[in-house]
């Protein structure tokens, strides 16, 4: 993980072409998962775009943070925190994303007036989004518990998806230099806005490739004791980085996600 401050938009600004904007997930139980998301990170809602099914965004303090959508019942996928990166033109996106060797798997469509959307994948399977803002530019706060503080694509190894990743979006890359360690960050403009993390045979074994969002939190071994009471999961305890207090938990329903406490 790499600090990431700085890379969201300020409210009424767009978000420069490459910087993730904006995290959703599809859940099941939207009502469930809206108690547990508002219990812990202090979140309210309010219906957004119905296009793919009932949708609702997350608020923190009045300020749009994430988005929460409903899975058909029949549909069964892995539940996972999708982060959208931004486009200037998300169709011209979309068929790189194909020439590259990514796939399409829903739009490029239309949310109401908030912004066009592609759902695809990259070349080994993980999931992203694609956002063209129009009256919805993003993710309007950063900085503070209860927010998006970085993404992280979790891959077998860096090299090739990296690439595809680069002439998608533009992003020059930055290793890090450590025996044994694979991991790279991706920069727009000379600032990190995500990282890649090649982890070889220790990826999950119930999941391939796939992105984590890290949220902000005040104390992390305060909100990894309410994960638990509110019937989420701990899938790596608490421990000390150089960016923070960071532990690994899931929801109710198995969506993934980090809690990192950044250092004073």
């Amino acid at each position: 993980m790499t600090e990431a401050r700085g890379s969201a938009g300020p409210k009424g600004e767009t978000y420069a072409p490459g910087t993730p904007c904006w995290v959703s997930l599809m859940v099941h139980g939207l009502a469930t998962t809206q108690e547990f998301y508002g219990a812990l990170f202090g979140w309210e809602f309010r219906p957004g775009p119905q296009q793919l099914g009932p949708y609702v965004r997350a608020l923190l303090d009045g300020c749009e943070v994430a988005g929460i959508g409903q899975l058909p019942p029949d549909r069964h996928l892995p539940m996972a925190w999708t982060p959208y990166l931004a486009s200037a033109d998300v169709d011209l996106t979309a068929e790189t994303v194909r020439l590259c060797g990514g796939t399409v798997g829903v739009g490029p469509l239309d949310a109401e007036e908030a912004g066009r959307l592609v759902i695809g994948s990259d070349p080994s399977g993980a999931v992203f989004g694609v956002w063209q803002a129009a009256a919805h530019s993003g993710t309007a706060i950063a900085g503070v518990p209860g927010t998006p503080a970085w993404h992280e694509l979790l891959t077998i190894e860096t090299a090739s998806v990296a690439k595809f990743y680069e002439t998608v979006f533009g992003y020059d890359e930055e290793p890090v230099i450590s025996a044994g360690f694979d991991y790279l960050t991706l920069l727009i403009g000379g600032r990190p806005v995500a990282g890649v993390h090649g982890v070889g045979h220790s990826l999950p074994r119930d999941r391939g490739p796939h992105w984590v969002t890290y949220f902000e939190v005040a104390d992390t071994d305060e909100s990894l004791a309410q994960v638990t009471d509110l019937g989420g999961h701990v899938l790596k305890p608490a421990r000390d980085t150089a960016h923070g207090r960071v532990a690994t938990v899931a929801d109710p329903e198995g969506a993934r996600f980090c809690l990192v406490q950044s250092p004073c």
